[in-house]
């Protein structure tokens, strides 16, 4: 077992930190003694047992003039901090674990105030891809890496990047062994195999689009009521990301931008941006054993996983990068409550409420949807159950549990490999990070598919409508997106 003798500090002990926790510790040796809790808002029946063994509890938020002053009190070099709270700015939390030797993990990149300044902004100032240029500059500006810091790593981001891995070596494999490419362009796709060149694999192979597909299905013995967002993971996460703009990086073989779209003028230009609202800007989608209808709710995978597999020519041209983005179908209670928060002009419920031993069935499976290669589509990921979630973690549910422990693995990475400076999911070894994970994935998939977005497409009123669909090339972002005519 992996031993960590410096101090540890869980900044947030919500339902993805009360997951993490216990899953921690059966894989880093720790005293308890050396871990602190900080919370501004705790459930104080699932600290009791922590307390109990010895982890301190701190009834604290961490806040723009307060945070130097409160990590300092908690926190020296060495030491590793797990941020799984809401609402704090990356920058400046990253620049002081840099500053002061700490090691660092998120599930997400945030700010102090996400709706500070946006009625008005312009699209693209609203974007994660904003926030990742800003932290490029300002890690830009550092002598050396310093400690590590490992941003995004959750189930997605952060899992989705691994399973993307797995899923193209897979391909490759079939591909080859089913002779679906034969000479130098076999060796080729051999030789990235080896070499790990996941952005020339994916150019080889033909891959045109990559959806990170999820459909929770975990369904509860207490229904909704009104004025109530029920979730299986944070609500106010969930809102953040939902009711800005629709966020996914844009592919080489597009022709079209779609309605509302922005480009970016600076860094990788990689991705785009719709002035429409992740929430209600609807894809169809696949995992294994249905077609979905989910969310291009915004990201970090659509930044990280579309940039890290470009291909660019001698002159630093982009000649290839595949469309990647989120398709999201949440649980129907969170399908439920997004339409009130509609009817509420998006203010958020009064009540809110995270699904756990209510939870009567269901799973959430989520994984890296590859579309374009001889196989038409591949889905590689995890299919997890409510009963197996709770065998593993009590009281946790199965969309927890996915994000959990790949906290658990970025963490043992960064105590292994503790000076490497910042991180993305797509940096670090997918076989690493699976190797910890799927245990806890309940059934792991990957498995190839013929589906594509116009292989079940009908139109209702076809002759009188116009649905706008690229029937030569099924993988344009225009198939896959609902619009007016569908």
């Amino acid at each position: 077992m992996l031993s960590f003798n410096k101090r540890i500090l869980f900044v947030g002990f919500g339902a993805v930190a009360r997951c993490t926790l216990p899953v921690f510790l059966d894989h880093v040796k720790v005293d308890p003694q050396n871990i602190t809790i900080l919370d501004f808002d705790p459930n104080e029946a699932a600290l009791k047992p922590w307390i109990e063994r010895g982890v301190s509890f701190v009834r604290e938020k961490i806040a723009a003039d307060t945070m130097g002053d409160v990590l300092e009190r908690h926190l020296s070099a060495g030491d590793l901090l797990v941020d799984l709270a809401w609402n704090i700015d990356c920058c400046e939390i990253v620049q002081w674990c840099h500053d002061h030797g700490v090691l660092y993990l998120n599930t997400s990149v945030e700010l102090w105030d996400p709706y500070e300044h946006a009625k008005g902004a312009h699209p693209t100032h609203l974007t994660l891809y904003w926030r990742h240029m800003n932290l490029r500059r300002m890690t830009a500006g550092w002598s050396s890496p310093g400690p590590t810091a490992v941003l995004e790593h959750g189930a997605n981001p952060g899992l989705i990047s691994h399973f993307t891995k797995h899923a193209l070596l897979d391909i490759a494999a079939r591909c080859l062994e089913e002779k679906k490419f034969v000479g130098e362009q076999a060796e080729r796709i051999v030789q990235h195999s080896q070499s790990r060149a996941f952005n020339h694999l994916a150019h080889e192979l033909g891959v045109k689009v990559i959806h990170c597909s999820e459909r929770d299905t975990q369904i509860t013995n207490l229904p909704k009521e009104v004025d109530e967002f029920v979730n299986t993971w944070s609500v106010e996460g969930f809102r953040e990301e939902g009711t800005t703009t629709a966020e996914m990086g844009w592919g080489t073989h597009e022709k079209e931008l779609p309605p509302f779209a922005y480009q970016h003028p600076d860094g990788p230009a990689s991705q785009i941006c719709l002035a429409r609202m992740g929430m209600n800007t609807f894809v169809v989608s696949w995992v294994p054993g249905s077609t979905i209808v989910g969310m291009v709710v915004r990201h970090g995978e659509a930044f990280s996983i579309t940039e890290r597999l470009s291909v660019h020519d001698a002159r630093g041209r982009t000649i290839y990068r595949p469309t990647v983005h989120y398709a999201y179908c949440p649980c129907d209670a969170a399908i439920a409550s997004l339409w009130e928060l509609r009817g509420n002009d998006y203010q958020l419920q009064s009540r809110i409420r995270i699904m756990t031993d209510e939870i009567t069935s269901g799973s959430d499976a989520l994984g890296a949807l590859i579309m374009g290669h001889p196989f038409q589509s591949w889905w590689c990921g995890s299919d997890l159950s409510i009963e197996e979630s709770r065998r593993l973690v009590p009281h946790q549910n199965a969309t927890t549990m996915q994000v959990a422990i790949s906290v658990v693995a970025a963490c043992m990475w960064m105590i292994e490999h503790p000076d490497r400076g910042v991180h993305l999911p797509d940096d670090l070894p997918h076989d690493y990070v699976l190797g910890v994970a799927k245990p806890y994935l309940g059934k792991f998939l990957s498995v190839a598919s013929d589906w594509t977005p116009l292989k079940h497409y009908s139109s209702a009123f076809h002759g009188y409508n116009r649905p706008q669909i690229d029937p030569a090339d099924p993988w344009q972002f225009k198939n896959f997106l609902l619009t007016d005519g569908d």
